[in-house]
C-alpha cells in the first residue's frame, strides 16, 4: 500500500523577489505568488484525502488556494514551519556572505550539522524535524494521496531527513515557489522520491 505526499512551497512573496531569507519570518504572499496558487490550482487533477500547511501566512493562504471547493480543511502544522534561519534572516545572500562570512562558511560546509546562529541552530535539526513530521503525515493517512504546503528551506531538509543526505546538499538543490515534489511511502515506511520540483504551472 502506497501512501503518496505532495509537498508544495508557498507562492512567491516580496521577500522572495528580494533574495531575503525569510525563515520564521511572517511574510504574505504577493500578488504574483497569489497567481502562482491559483495556476497550481487549475492544473491539479487529483484529489486530496488531507492537507496539511505551515502556520506562516503564506503558505496557509496558498494551501487555502488549492483547497478551494474540495471540501477539504486546512490544517495547521508547526512541524513544517520553515527553519528559522537565526541572524541570517532579513538578509540576502550577498549580504550574509558580507556580514558573517565564517558563519556562511561553516554552514556551506558543514556535512554532519549545517551548524548556523541562532534559530533552529543547525539544518540537521531542522530536517529530523521535517522528516518526522512528514512520516508521522503519511503514518496517519496509509493509502492515501496528502498535500503539504509549507517552505523551500523546511522541504530541502526534509528530504535530506528521509533519504539520509549530507547537510551540504542543501546548498545543491532549488525549490521554486510552488513546484511540487512527490514522495512515495512505499509499505507505510519506505521512502521514493517519485517526482522533484515539478513547475508546469509556470510561466
Amino acid at each position: 500500500m502506497n501512501t503518496e505526499i505532495w509537498l508544495v512551497r508557498h507562492g512567491e512573496t516580496e521577500w522572495n523577489k528580494l533574495g531575503k531569507f525569510q525563515g520564521s519570518t511572517d511574510i504574505e504572499l504577493s500578488e504574483e505568488g497569489r497567481n502562482q496558487a491559483k495556476a497550481l490550482k487549475a492544473l491539479i487533477s487529483v484529489d486530496f484525502d488531507a492537507a496539511y500547511a505551515s502556520p506562516l501566512v503564506r503558505a496557509v493562504e496558498t494551501a487555502e488556494i488549492l483547497c478551494r471547493d474540495t471540501g477539504l480543511t486546512v490544517i495547521p502544522c508547526e512541524g513544517i514551519r520553515e527553519i528559522n534561519f537565526g541572524i541570517f534572516e532579513g538578509l540576502t545572500l550577498e549580504e550574509i556572505e558580507h556580514k558573517y562570512p565564517k558563519e556562511m562558511s561553516k554552514w556551506r560546509s558543514d556535512e554532519t550539522e549545517g551548524a548556523f546562529v541562532g534559530g533552529d541552530l543547525s539544518i540537521l535539526n531542522a530536517s529530523n524535524r521535517a522528516a518526522a513530521t512528514i512520516r508521522d503525515i503519511a503514518d496517519r493517512h496509509p493509502g492515501k494521496r496528502v498535500l503539504i504546503v509549507a517552505h523551500g528551506g523546511i522541504i530541502k531538509a526534509g528530504l535530506i531527513g528521509l533519504f539520509e543526505w549530507k547537510m551540504t546538499m542543501y546548498h545543491h538543490f532549488y525549490v521554486d515557489n510552488t513546484a511540487i515534489t512527490k514522495i512515495l511511502f512505499r509499505d507505510g515506511a519506505y521512502p521514493v522520491l517519485k517526482s522533484f520540483n515539478e513547475t508546469g504551472h509556470l510561466v
